[in-house]
């Protein structure tokens, strides 16, 4: 490593990239002695000094997971200079900010701009080793205040660039409002109560459900809620208790019945009312479905969630039309 910032020293930036074949780092710098390199760059040329031959930048990533991390493993400081993008969670409340001001953006200076960046501060989905020195400040936020109310249906001038996310959360607040903004109170309510530390790792199976209207924050919470064990086993309790089967209320599939011993008692348990709409209340057993895995995955894929009943008259449906999917 010190071989190859000593080359790099010597050489400049633009005859080091160019003899290498590598670009100028744009998410990932290297700092040793109070001097930025290219991250990615010298880790590619440092492969020289141990195996021979420098590796080509077509052959790895610079990101987080490999040269970046690479770098820091060895004890160097990497510098972030571009911040991640904006998450479903992170755009829930700036669109709701923006909302509150009758869709219209607002400056960097305004008190509740300084405060939503301080809260963004607090959101668990991106870590310190991908934050760079202006991740979330007021300026990033009030553009992207900008980013969503020049994408509003009555906005007259010209749309700032924004993204995908801008424009999917706008459209879920102009559906649903009132779910929408009582999502991003729990959220608030939830960073406030600091029950999501910086750097506390998602539910990896909540990925896959971003675009759920609560979010994925709430989407933890409300899977907290699923997978209480007390509670579920209340609920097992009393569906058997009243002559019921644990077959799975959306599709009619039986564990124990496929397969056996194995499967006996097994069944998972769903809240039926999102977060967003039940509030931190008390959990009811009138709240809870007992549904197999697959109809868990498909009500949880993708908003607008279905209810189990919902889910159930699709898959009805579809054999009515002749289609698959068996129904108990």
């Amino acid at each position: 490593m010190l071989k190859a910032i000593e080359e790099y020293d010597e050489l400049g930036r633009e005859v080091f990239l160019s003899r290498y074949g590598f670009d100028r780092a744009q998410s990932y710098v290297l700092v040793h002695e109070g001097r930025e390199y290219d991250s990615k760059a010298i880790a590619g040329v440092a492969h020289k000094w141990t195996q021979g031959r420098a590796l080509p930048a077509g052959d790895f990533s610079g990101g987080k997971d490999h040269a970046a991390a690479w770098l820091r493993s060895l004890g160097f400081t990497v510098k972030v200079l571009k911040n991640p993008d904006w998450v479903w969670d992170e755009v829930i409340l700036a669109c709701d900010l923006v909302a509150s001001n009758g869709w219209h953006e607002l400056d960097a200076n305004d008190q509740r701009v300084r405060e939503l960046s301080e809260l963004l501060q607090l959101l668990p989905f991106h870590g310190e080793d991908v934050r760079g020195e202006k991740f979330r400040n007021h300026n990033g936020v009030a553009r992207k205040t900008a980013d969503i109310a020049t994408r509003h249906p009555d906005y007259q001038g010209k749309a700032t660039k924004g993204g995908e996310t801008d424009r999917r959360v706008l459209r879920e607040f102009l559906e649903r409002p009132e779910e929408m903004a009582q999502a991003a109170r729990l959220i608030r309510a939830q960073l406030a109560a600091g029950q999501s530390p910086v750097g506390a790792p998602v539910d990896e199976e909540s990925e896959e459900e971003y675009e759920a209207p609560e979010g994925r924050l709430l989407m933890r919470r409300h899977r907290a809620r699923e997978r209480d064990r007390k509670l579920r086993q209340r609920k097992i309790d009393s569906v058997l208790g009243k002559g019921g089967t644990l077959a799975c209320e959306v599709c009619g599939f039986d564990y124990e019945a496929v397969y056996g011993d194995r499967g006996a008692g097994y069944v998972e348990c769903h809240h039926v009312v999102p977060l967003h709409v039940a509030g931190e209340g008390t959990t009811k057993l009138a709240d809870l479905a007992l549904i197999c895995a697959n109809c868990h995955r498909m009500i949880h894929r993708k908003a607008p969630w279905p209810t189990p009943a919902e889910l159930r008259e699709t898959i009805v449906g579809r054999r009515s039309a002749g289609g698959d999917g068996p129904v108990g």
